[in-house]
């Protein structure tokens, strides 16, 4: 028994001193976490003085503390650190190399919080090599993981980066809004340095948009600002700007004195900052020297005020000349380091420039292509949904299938009207999107698209209602496709985010002159609401309220954007009044022109024409490689009594077009083997006068001048309207006499 209490007491000492050493083990990681922090702070406490050298080995300690007790987290705080150093440092390449590494450590704990501190960081750095695209792509990242994690704190440092990326690149408007956002956001979080920062710079974009006013005052702003709270750096932005606006006011003598104020700070900033990295100050006394012999030389011409006209227009000649010799060999003894550097830049300049444009180009070739697959991949599985829908609402389907081929007719159509929407986002700020007015009736176009999406509606238990002014006309000349685009997105939009509730859909006049009307639509919704901040940017391309309604509601955030493209093409504008869970309400309005509605001519059905040709020679060759495709373009050409044959490729449609006589071909262009582009160039080179027809899905814009160099006669961009594609071969067979022989 005795022998059995030993044994447990000595379990009981081992067990002990196990906890005791493993809790030793725990404080000694703990010990050396503080010391990792301490550290850190010493470095960025370094880093603010000046002291670089300090406070790169004060991050290489404490990255050895990090790695010994295998804290990843600090390694990854650390490598970003050290990153931010190196880059203030100018030294990119390492800076680069040192935040690759955070970021990857970061990615891998999921470290969110700190990888979008990374990724800012990684912003700053392609923003300072005028790597703008990639900027702006590091900051919506880091953005993004801010507000995924709740740290609004955060982002006001965001958006000043990306309004200064955008200034840079000289789109001021878009700066503008960024700055604006940021000077909110940042009153918000109390963040004075930032909101300084932002003021003086969006006077700076003010001013560039032509508000020199509105300019100085926010500048002035800012500078109040940066005074309050001894911001140097930004007291020293803020002269040098109102210098630089006062100049291109014409306001010499402004811009005169906040310059010398701005040499002056900068002087002294310059003198802390060599102090605090233990440079000579052999200079100082040059440069007391030439700051007191500009004194005198500007004290003895300001003596000669006295003389004449002519002597007085010399005196503020000699002022200015002296006042830039001064400065100018200010400059030349204090920053000799840098300008040395700067002249190694600028001769780097024009291979970064033939760099960025070769970079350019590429860019704008990768987009096109993309373009091009994209919208064939799209439009090729949809060609064959609109064509088999066409084919059995025209083959007596049964009443209870009727209803069923609309809805889904409809839904094609307007699936390809978003995918052509989604590629015209590029028209649209290229300015190519051409109109299409037409008579048409308002009231019934308007009905139509209500009652399209009515069904959207009550599955989310909404009612529409529908308002159309008394007494106001119902027929208008104008482009009434582009009016229900419009339409479709902004209600759609509305059910989309509002459940239990109502939605108003209401036009009417606010002026007109004779025929000639301002018409405003609006679309009002009790929905959930958008806040003030999203508001302003819910008209940008890929622009939702926020992550979280993205996740929740899905979409593109496009819808908006294409919107206001079109409304501006149509000489409108468009605006918004929301408040936060009660509800928005969407504005447009867009000048019509009233038509009396006239009799209406019936289409003319090309189908019939061509049946009355003599169509007993006419043969047709379908080169398409898809399967589904080439059963509904040759059950269309059968239905008009035409015969065609069918290849799947471009090397098997020249073999044919060589060995038979063929009136048309329809050529795809997408195809195994060479391309229709490539087979019909070759068949150019035996065949210069058959009818080649490009049958294709491809972006049209992007790739016209190959279709005409290719030697194509037309293009039928699919999918496409039956009554066009049936216009089109009349108009080639009605030209053509049936009974001559077929070109080889």
């Amino acid at each position: 028994m005795s022998q059995t209490k030993h044994y447990l007491f000595a379990f009981f000492i081992s067990i002990s001193c196990a906890v005791f050493a493993q809790n030793e083990v725990i404080q000694d990681i703990e010990v050396v976490k503080l010391r990792i922090e301490n550290t850190i702070t010493q470095s960025e406490f370094d880093q603010k003085r000046g002291d670089y050298l300090s406070a790169k080995e004060n991050l290489e300690k404490a990255l050895e503390f990090a790695i010994t007790i295998e804290d990843k987290k600090s390694q990854g705080v650390i490598y970003a650190n050290i990153g931010k150093l190196q880059f203030t440092a100018n030294e990119f390449d390492k800076s680069l190399a040192s935040l690759i590494k955070a970021a990857e450590i970061q990615r891998e704990i999921e470290d969110n919080e700190n990888l979008a501190v990374t990724y800012s960081i990684k912003g700053s750095l392609h923003a300072g090599k005028e790597e703008y695209s990639d900027a702006l792509g590091y900051f919506n990242s880091a953005k993004t993981l801010f507000e995924e994690n709740d740290l609004e704190a955060k982002i006001p440092e965001i958006t000043l980066n990306q309004g200064k990326v955008y200034f840079n690149l000289k789109d001021y408007k878009t700066a503008k809004s960024f700055f604006e956002k940021t000077i909110v956001l940042a009153r918000k979080n109390n963040q004075k340095n930032i909101q300084s920062n932002a003021l003086i710079f969006n006077g700076k974009s003010q001013v560039k948009l032509g508000n020199i006013k509105k300019g100085i005052s926010l500048t002035n702003e800012g500078l109040q600002i940066a005074q309050s709270n001894k911001q140097i750096d930004n007291i020293n932005e803020a002269f040098l700007t109102l210098s630089n606006i006062y100049k291109s006011d014409n306001d010499f003598k402004q811009a005169h004195d906040y310059l010398q104020k701005h040499v002056s700070l900068s002087d002294s900033l310059l003198a802390v900052e060599r102090a605090n990295r233990s440079l000579s100050g052999n200079k100082k006394y040059v440069n007391n020297y030439n700051v007191s012999e500009f004194q005198k030389l500007k004290t003895k011409v300001e003596e000669q005020e006295s003389d004449s006209n002519l002597a007085k227009i010399t005196t503020i000649l000699s002022i200015a000349l002296i006042t830039i010799l001064s400065l100018l060999t200010l400059s030349l003894y204090k920053n000799n380091n840098i300008r040395l550097k700067s002249n190694n830049m600028l001769q780097e300049k024009n291979d970064d420039l033939i760099e960025a444009m070769k970079r350019a180009e590429l860019a704008s070739k990768t987009k096109a292509n993309f373009l091009s697959t994209v919208t064939h991949e799209l439009r090729t599985p949809l060609y064959a949904v609109t064509g088999l829908t066409n084919m059995l609402l025209e083959e007596e389907p049964n009443e209870k299938q009727i209803p069923h081929l609309k809805s889904l007719k409809f839904s094609g159509d307007y699936l390809l009207t978003f995918i052509n929407d989604i590629l015209q986002i590029n028209k649209i700020e290229a300015n190519k999107v051409e109109l299409d007015p037409v008579l048409f009736n308002l009231k019934t176009k308007v009905e139509n698209v209500c009652s399209a999406l009515n069904n959207s509606a009550s599955d989310n238990n909404t009612k529409m209602h529908y308002e159309f002014q008394k007494g106001l006309p119902e027929t208008y000349i104008g482009d009434n496709l582009k009016i229900s685009q419009i339409l479709i997105n902004l209600i759609g939009n509305s059910i989309k985010f509002t459940k239990d509730g109502d939605i108003w859909v209401r036009v009417y006049s606010i002026s007109n002159n004779a025929n000639d009307y301002m018409l405003r639509f609006e679309i009002e919704d009790n929905g959930i609401g958008i806040s003030k901040e999203k508001q302003e940017n819910m008209f940008e391309s890929f622009s939702q309220g926020s992550i979280q309604i993205n996740r929740k509601y899905g979409g593109t955030g496009l819808g908006l954007s294409i919107v206001k493209g079109l409304i501006e093409i149509l000489k409108g504008k468009i605006y918004l009044k929301s408040e936060l869970g009660k509800g928005t309400t969407f504005f447009f309005e867009i000048p019509l022109t009233y038509a009396p509605e006239t009799v209406k001519i019936e289409k003319e059905d090309y189908s019939k024409n061509i049946s009355k040709l003599d169509i007993s020679n006419i043969k047709i060759l379908i080169v398409e490689d898809n399967k589904i495709n080439q059963m509904i373009t040759k059950k269309i050409l059968n239905k008009m009594n035409l015969e065609c044959d069918i290849v799947d490729n471009g090397e098997a449609a020249v073999e044919q077009v060589k060995q038979n006589n063929y009136n048309v071909v329809l050529m795809d262009i997408h195809m195994p083997g060479i391309s229709g582009l490539e087979a019909t160039k070759i068949i150019r080179t035996f065949d210069k006068e058959l009818t080649i027809f490009a049958l294709t899905a491809v972006t049209l814009e992007d790739k016209m001048h190959e279709f005409d160099e290719a030697g194509f006669d037309d293009i039928i961009s699919k999918p496409f309207k039956q009554e066009d594609f049936e216009k089109k071969l009349y108009e080639v067979l009605a030209n053509q006499k049936a009974t001559a022989p077929i070109h080889k």
